[in-house]
């Protein structure tokens, strides 16, 4: 496992574009921060910002637990859109595949995200989240570690 998203605490940025049913693509920008504790739990904070002011700032607050040498895990989100969300999570050999659904939501959504290591200090994200069988809206991005 060769990875440093997720697996390590740090602080990343993200830019790329929101794609959504009804929009043309939009810029959306991003930090990330990462943070573990010492019984193998981590922390996710993700902050979304729509540059142009098209879409609400979107905010992401993760946590999970990867047992060490697991592949596999899983964690619970809070979404300031989707609300209280559970999902999983599968650590490739070269990305990492989350998978995940909100709770008591009555458009059934769910999401779903794939980080492809480029190298340790910069991913690709591509993800998106469905209402029922039909996608609503999708991200891709570069996502990389903020130095210093």
């Amino acid at each position: 496992m060769n990875h440093s998203f997720l697996i390590e605490p740090g602080r990343w940025t993200l830019q790329g574009s929101w794609l959504s049913k009804d929009l043309l693509p939009i810029s959306v920008k991003g930090k990330i921060l990462v943070a573990w504790n010492s019984n193998d739990w981590f922390t996710m904070v993700t902050k979304l910002v729509f540059p142009n002011g098209e879409l609400d700032d979107i905010s992401l607050q993760y946590k999970g637990r990867i047992a060490t040498g697991n592949r596999q895990y899983t964690f619970v989100l809070q979404h300031s859109v989707l609300g209280r969300v559970e999902g999983e999570g599968w650590i490739g050999p070269s990305s990492i595949v989350q998978h995940y659904w909100a709770l008591k939501d009555r458009h059934m959504r769910t999401g779903f995200e794939t980080l492809y290591r480029h190298n340790s200090n910069r991913y690709h994200f591509s993800g998106g989240i469905m209402a029922g069988h039909h996608l609503s809206s999708t991200m891709e991005a570069i996502v990389e570690r903020h130095q210093g």
